[in-house]
Parts: structure tokens; C-alpha cells; sequence
């Protein structure tokens, strides 16, 4: 264990941020790599991975028993319960964006239960120059003067969809008509600490696997509500353009992959080590996983196409 002089150097090296009682939880982040081991050293009741590792696990959909389940858990949020999609006979949902994305699932490690997906839809390397599905949405609402999406470089930039969380873990009032809940009370009080292992392990693993896939710079449409909560784990969203009239109001959004990763607060980092360790692990023991994939949705003709297509 690091020595007190050693943890008071770390600290002294860089300043922290401390955020107050009135903002409903403290929080404390070090950005000096000085201070980067002492996260090893955090009691189990502080440390987030540890607690995220009692309860779940993630797992990147890079077989067709993982890809399957995060189809159900779409149906079953996007079609079944929300309504944003069409009843499919077989209980799957997916589009023509699936053909080129990449997906990860949160699992019960007690039960097995898959309880939510999210999705990374990444440039097409067949036809480099198509569009993401949140550009089809938006259109003229993007701001150029912004950033211009269309001069980036479409290998590193993806966008994040499709995230959803079966009925049974979004019990709070109003959690029923969203397909991931996140609000104030997740991150409780100075004096009843909580924290959203669900939402957050799910954000988190999209990070993980963009990085993998050299993602730079990830898309979304969101709410206001969501990108002030998303804030709280150092999640940085610049919004990109006017708001647009897609399951409620939604905002043309961007989020910088380096940027989150070294702004990670500091009881945040190591559910962060632990979420990406378990997604390089299965890419490791996946190494053909991208090519297998990609084969068999072509081989089903893309899916699914009656697919509507949306981007969330």
C-alpha cells in the first residue's frame, strides 16, 4: 500500500475537484497519473468496479447467443413496452444499421438475466460516405459552424443507439416510458450515497468498445435531462445542433472518447478499469469476431428488412 507521504505527494500534485453536498453527491477527481494507483487501494464499500463486478458483467455481442439477446431486449423495451418499433414475429429487433455496428450487454451474474443493451453503429466500410442514422434524423438541425460531420473522418467517429433496460430493473415512476432511466435520486444524498451501476455500466461500455474500435468522436441524440446526469460520471456532451422531434424532444449531440476516459472522476475510474478489461478480454478471446459477424448478417440479408431503420 502507497505511503502517506506518497498519497500526500499524489494529491498535492493536482488539484481535485470536489463537487458540494448541494449537488446531491461528493465526488472527488484527481487527474495526475500521480494519483492513479491509489485507486487500487479503495475499501470494497468505496470502490464502484468492485461493487459492478458483485452484480453484473459485460459482455460485447461478439457471438450469436450475445446478439440475440440484445435483439430480445430491444423488442421487448422498443417494440413490446415503448411502442417505438413494430411487433416482429420472432421477437427481435434490428435494422439495416446492425450490419455495421457493434453492440455490448449487461448481464446478472447471479441469474444469467441479460437486462440491457446499447449499440455502436460504425462507418460503413463498404460504402465509407454513408450517412449515421441520427444525420438522416436531423438534416438542416446540425450547426456546421460546430463541427462539421461530413469533413471528419468517418472511420473514427460512431453513434451510440438502441440503449435499453428490461421493464423489471426501471421500477421507479416514469422510468416505464423511457427505455433507460437515470435521474437525480440514482446518486442519492451526502447521507444515503447511491449510484446508477445499470445506466452507468452500460455508458461506460460504449466507451470501452468505441475506444477499441479507434473510435474518436461518438453521436447521439439525447435529452437535456440525461446529458446534465451523464455529467456526473465525466461524460462531457456538446450539443451539435437544434433540437428535433424523435420520441420527444432530442438533441444532435457529441462526446469526445479520449476526453471522457481522462476526465473519469475518481471513484468513477475503477468501474471504468473493470468494465474495460471485461470488454478487451472477450475481443481477446474473439480475435475473428468482426469478420464471423459481419458474414452472417449478410447471409440474412441484413436482418431484418422491414426494419424502420431509426436511430434510437
Amino acid at each position: 500500500m502507497p505511503s502517506a507521504p506518497g498519497i500526500r505527494a499524489a494529491l498535492a500534485a493536482t488539484p481535485a475537484t470536489v463537487r458540494t453536498a448541494g449537488e446531491a453527491t461528493i465526488s472527488v477527481a484527481f487527474d495526475s497519473p500521480a494519483s492513479a494507483h491509489l485507486r487500487m487501494y479503495l475499501p470494497a464499500f468505496l470502490n464502484l468496479g468492485a461493487r459492478f463486478s458483485t452484480y453484473f458483467r459485460v459482455l460485447p455481442a461478439l457471438d450469436d447467443q450475445v446478439r440475440v439477446a440484445a435483439y430480445r431486449i430491444r423488442h421487448a423495451v422498443y417494440c413490446e413496452e415503448l411502442g417505438y418499433e413494430a411487433i416482429r414475429s420472432d421477437g427481435l429487433e434490428c435494422d439495416e444499421f446492425d450490419r455495421r455496428s457493434t453492440q455490448c450487454v449487461l448481464q446478472n451474474v447471479s441469474d444469467g438475466e441479460y437486462v440491457g443493451c446499447v449499440r455502436l453503429v460504425l462507418s460503413d466500410p463498404d460504402q465509407p460516405d454513408a450517412r449515421l442514422p441520427f444525420e438522416n434524423v436531423c438534416g438542416d438541425s446540425l450547426d456546421a459552424t460546430r463541427i462539421d460531420v461530413a469533413k471528419l473522418d468517418r472511420a473514427r467517429v460512431a453513434e451510440v443507439s438502441r440503449l435499453a433496460v428490461v421493464a423489471r430493473y426501471r421500477r421507479r415512476r416514469g422510468e416505464r416510458s423511457v427505455p433507460l432511466g437515470i435521474d437525480e435520486s440514482d446518486f442519492g444524498t451526502p447521507e444515503r450515497p447511491r449510484f446508477p451501476y445499470i445506466a452507468a455500466g452500460l455508458y461506460l461500455a460504449m466507451i470501452a468498445q468505441a475506444r477499441h474500435h479507434g473510435i474518436e468522436t461518438l453521436f447521439m441524440l439525447t435529452e437535456r435531462r440525461l446529458a446534465k446526469q451523464l455529467s456526473r460520471l465525466g461524460v462531457n456532451i456538446q450539443s451539435i445542433g437544434e433540437a428535433v422531434e424523435h420520441r420527444g424532444l432530442r438533441y444532435p449531440s457529441m462526446m469526445s472518447v479520449q476526453e471522457i476516459i481522462a476526465n473519469l472522476g475518481f471513484f468513477v475510474r475503477p468501474l471504468f478499469d473493470v468494465i474495460a478489461h471485461e470488454v478487451e478480454a472477450a475481443y481477446r478471446a474473439s480475435p475473428r469476431h468482426e469478420a464471423t459477424a459481419r458474414l452472417l448478417l449478410r447471409e440474412r440479408g441484413g436482418v431484418t428488412p422491414a426494419s424502420s431503420g431509426n436511430p434510437s
